[in-house]
């Protein structure tokens, strides 16, 4: 399974539009070229969603063929995540066909999305055909108790293997959608007390004003980090970043200092 990117940045997401910021990629032109630039600035990774003609988040799995087709041609380098993100629209039978459509290197799927009960047959099946078909699976962990619920997975089988690919998102249930470097430290201690040993190539998303401090914290305790649009608009002194490159050239200067 490859490793996570270091930084990975997340453009555009499911929800923003360009009334949130004009430079919000929203075609794949847009969503390329901003990984080009943001490439240059020392992202390694895309996380990638993809839009309709109207600007709505959408599981097409045409739309991510064409997106992935321009990522090898323009910046063969960079890692490119496609999402499953539902956003209360797709059901997890739709989300587990995008990937079987697609076969992307890399995917993001949240537990509490595609495992709301106990775990189907046709759940167990599609986990373990992504390991065979050597997909990263990174799990989307909104809460220490999603965190939970991925080592009962993993104990149960569902999640097969030592290695898995985990990003913990801070902030998205919080007040304002603001996040802080401490709300960190719950799923490092989770982690730390877990009873099963497991290789976690783990990343860090933080929504709101203070994502820079968020996602230096998370390196510096051994984490990687998504950056972008899709969480924070703003830069540590609160002014509204000029783009998606200026907050990765924030980040890489703040690990650096």
């Amino acid at each position: 399974m490859n490793s996570l990117p270091k930084i990975m940045v997340a453009p555009n997401g499911a929800r923003r539009t360009k009334a949130d910021h004009p430079a919000l990629p929203v075609t794949i032109g847009e969503t390329v070229a901003t990984a080009v630039a943001c490439h240059e600035a020392g992202a390694e990774g895309l996380h990638a969603h993809v839009r309709d003609d109207a600007g709505a988040h959408v599981l097409d799995a045409g739309l991510y063929r064409e997106l992935l087709v321009e990522m090898r041609k323009q910046a063969p380098k960079m890692a490119v995540q496609i999402t499953t993100e539902a956003v209360g629209r797709y059901s997890p039978a739709e989300q587990r066909k995008l990937v079987h459509d697609v076969v992307p290197e890399f995917v993001s799927i949240a537990v509490r999305e595609m495992i709301p009960d106990d775990p189907s047959s046709e759940v167990r099946d599609f986990y373990s055909w992504t390991r065979e078909a050597g997909i990263a699976v990174q799990h989307i962990l909104y809460s220490v108790e999603d965190l939970g619920r991925f080592y009962r997975m993993v104990e149960m089988g569902v999640f097969e293997g030592h290695e898995h690919q985990l990003l913990f998102v801070l902030g998205r249930y919080a007040e304002q959608q603001e996040s802080a470097p401490s709300d960190l430290d719950a799923f490092l201690a989770t982690k730390a007390d877990a009873s099963i040993e497991l290789e976690l190539d783990w990343g860090v998303c933080a929504f709101g004003h203070r994502e820079t401090d968020c996602l230096a914290y998370a390196i510096s305790n051994g984490g990687k980090a998504r950056i972008g649009f899709e969480n924070g608009l703003w830069n540590r002194n609160g002014e509204l970043a000029a783009d998606n490159a200026d907050r990765v050239r924030e980040l890489i200067a703040a690990v650096s200092s």
